[in-house]
């Protein structure tokens, strides 16, 4: 769970959790309301930034704690209750069982966004920008930008997600390196619940997103034509560190006077 002020909806968050998941891990990206507070009283394993890094960042540090948990399936789910965590059993089925290599829980499929208080705006931009994507990339998606996702660990040890952004689009840059990679893409249809508690966007970062993604999908389809190269479908490209810590450790004696 990739957290910044999520006091006020995480415990309901959790509560929905099911019993299956066998480790329960929040990164706080350094809030300034009782997130922090709420997880540990949870039991959560936490896990806090120094500093406000941005949503990709923190995502990084998720994957790279559940990892180095041993987990063979990763599920994010947001701790703002968007999204109902009932269906993490389902979404780790399907690559439990081999079926997909990444699950999305969409909103879009039954016709639940709107219903679920999707401002309009949002709703238009979101089938805008995946039908643009559809069209470049190939692939055959209800919608790119759902936050409820869940991955197989190869695919979070292979993608080179260090290239990245550490602001949302990171969401969609990941999906685009499943689509260069071949990864195989699957979705559930995911109820959405909008309310005055839930984290949102606002307008102004909402645009920049969105021209976040058209970028990233021109790169994402020039990268498939081989016209151009880029780092962040490289399979060379820097990879999540599982020894991160005795990494930074070694470093520190290394510059030590």
């Amino acid at each position: 769970m990739p957290a910044y002020n999520a006091a006020k909806t995480l415990e309901k968050t959790v509560r929905e959790l099911p019993n299956i998941v066998d480790a329960k891990i929040l990164v706080d990206d350094r809030s300034t309301d009782e997130t922090l507070q709420i997880a540990n009283r949870l039991g959560l394993q936490v896990f806090v930034h120094e500093k406000n890094y941005g949503y990709g960042r923190n995502q990084q540090t998720c994957y790279r704690e559940a990892l180095a948990a041993g987990a063979d399936i990763v599920v994010m789910v947001h701790p703002d209750y968007q999204y109902t965590p009932l269906l993490v059993t389902a979404m780790a089925s399907m690559i439990a069982f081999g079926v997909y290599d990444v699950v999305l829980g969409s909103r879009i499929l039954g016709g639940g966004a709107l219903k679920g208080g999707m401002p309009l705006y949002k709703y238009v931009a979101n089938r805008f920008l995946t039908a643009f994507q559809n069209i470049f990339t190939g692939a055959k998606l209800s919608e790119y930008h759902t936050g409820f996702r869940a991955f197989s660990r190869q695919v979070l040890t292979d993608l080179p997600l260090l290239e990245n952004s550490d602001d949302f689009v990171f969401d969609n840059e990941m999906l685009a390196q499943c689509i260069v990679f071949g990864y195989r893409i699957g979705e559930v249809s995911c109820p959405t619940k909008y309310f005055e508690e839930a984290s949102s966007v606002n307008f102004s970062r909402s645009v920049a997103y969105g021209f976040g993604v058209l970028s990233t999908t021109l790169k994402c389809s020039l990268q498939q034509r081989k016209i151009l190269q880029y780092r962040m479908f490289s399979p060379a490209g820097r990879k999540l560190l599982l020894n991160y810590y005795e990494r930074q450790s070694d470093l520190k004696e290394q510059t030590k006077p």
